[in-house]
């Protein structure tokens, strides 16, 4: 089972680490982790024994930016040294010897202006300057499958059912003992795991569990997915985040379930009882909502950041029918169709663009600031969709003014240079490696000769 680490304050006065290394020790621990994420969103790290905890909590362990992806430094510049957070220290449970701390990037004696979790952190500062605590839950699907000996693979169950494998008991019970396994994982570090299923594709799962606050849920986001990938292979399988393995089954997605706490009591600030609207969202949310419907192409780029996300935001391509993912800069109350979504409850913003490769960060970061950028300017989103957006003719889409998302990683790079406000959230530095980076695996995609090309054209002319 996952252990967490009980020390008081978790901060990183002399005595508090003392208690630290304390407490890590009675639990057997040995290694530390100074980890932090990469422009993926993936973790990288260096081990540390656990006799050096004080070295490293002060930013001992160094790293050439220059050999990362996405990280903007030439090999001739200052490594970048990473500063753990003591209060998101977690044990291994695959591996308790050892302890994981997310980590803030420093360069030159401070903050490195590109680091994923420092970008995040300066607009959680905004945000708290407006008395707000931004709260995140991630809705974590993906994929869990085994390796065929031709070189293929294949679900773990191999049952033959109906098309239709959403919520598909049999499926979910075939793989309990890697799914079992993680959830009592998750739970162990107080993650309170309240549902888990089997999705639309064959061999998808998600896993649902409480929000946090939206730095913590980055972190946890990220450690989760390191945690999944650990847990299947133990089992002999394999765990992927890719965001549509298969061409006719539905695609994972992470969707980002957003409210704001009042910094000091603590009290849900997007949930009004008594919205006219019968959403029981309250302006606040509204002006969140109608920010980030006015960056929503940009944004789309940070949160379905891969060639293959943009295989899951079509209207069709499910042996369902409907994808279920979100295809137009919409917005509406419980209503699957708008890529906003405000669940019947209220109180809280539901993203659907997000898919399970985006980098927790970076994603959450753009979309706080859009809407920290709607609250400031008093913006309007206009009325809630609670029709079928999916029927919706050409006609009638543009009579209502609802555009369409990215439809292909190509448009959303174009729709994120060409909104200054991306430059601004993530600065010159991330801003530029990200749009390099994207830009140059958007044509590698391009240039390559695909099976379906060979197929349709190698003897046609």
């Amino acid at each position: 089972m996952a252990r967490t680490v009980s020390t008081a304050a978790h901060g990183s006065g002399a005595g508090n680490l003392k208690a630290l290394r304390k407490d890590l020790e009675a639990k057997g621990v040995r290694f530390l982790l100074a980890s932090y994420a990469d422009i993926h969103g993936v973790p990288k790290a260096k081990m540390v024994p656990i006799d050096h905890l004080e070295q490293m909590m002060a930013g001992s362990e160094l790293f050439t930016g220059a050999a990362l992806d996405g990280v903007p430094q030439d090999v001739s510049e200052e490594e970048v040294s990473a500063h753990p957070d003591p209060a998101s220290c977690k044990i291994l449970p695959w591996k308790p010897d050892v302890a994981w701390f997310a980590s803030n990037l420093w360069t030159r004696g401070k903050p490195f202006e590109a680091c994923s979790r420092t970008i995040l952190g300066r607009i959680m500062a905004q945000a708290a300057a407006l008395g707000f605590e931004p709260k995140m839950g991630m809705e974590a699907e993906f994929f869990v499958l085994k390796d065929k000996p031709d070189g293929g693979f294949e679900p773990v169950s191999t049952r033959t059912r109906l098309d239709k494998s959403a919520y598909d008991a049999a499926r979910l019970l075939d793989n309990m003992d890697w799914m079992g396994e993680l959830v009592t994982m998750m739970n162990g570090f107080g993650w309170d795991v309240y549902s888990f299923d089997h999705e639309d594709g064959i061999g998808q799962f998600e896993v649902d569990f409480t929000y946090f606050n939206m730095t913590t849920m980055a972190d946890n986001f990220a450690f989760f997915r390191m945690m999944a990938h650990e847990v299947a292979r133990k089992h002999g399988y394999f765990a992927t985040f890719m965001p549509k393995p298969y061409r006719d089954r539905a695609g994972s997605g992470a969707h980002f379930n957003i409210s704001f706490a009042d910094a000091k009591t603590g009290r849900n600030l997007f949930h009004d009882p008594a919205d006219k609207r019968g959403c029981k969202l309250s302006k606040l949310g509204y002006q969140f909502i109608a920010g980030v419907l006015r960056h929503m192409p940009a944004i789309c780029a940070m949160v379905a950041p891969t060639v293959n996300s943009y295989k899951r935001l079509v209207l069709r391509g499910s042996q369902s029918g409907f994808t279920w993912a979100p295809v137009f800069v919409c917005y509406g109350g419980n209503n699957r169709t708008n890529t906003l979504r405000i669940p019947l409850a209220g109180g809280r913003v539901e993203l659907r663009a997000p898919d399970s490769a985006c980098n927790p960060y970076l994603g959450a970061a753009l979309v706080l600031a859009a809407g920290l950028e709607g609250i400031r300017k008093d913006l309007d989103p206009g009325e809630p969709h609670t029709e079928n957006m999916y029927v919706k003719t050409e006609a009638e889409l543009k009579k209502m003014g609802v555009g369409y998302l990215p439809q292909s990683l190509g448009e959303a790079i174009e729709a994120f240079e060409a909104d200054p406000f991306t430059r601004q959230v993530f600065g010159p530095g991330m801003h530029k490696a990200w749009l390099d980076y994207k830009k140059a695996e958007w044509e590698s995609y391009c240039y390559h000769v695909s099976d379906w090309e060979l197929a349709r054209y190698l003897k046609q002319y």
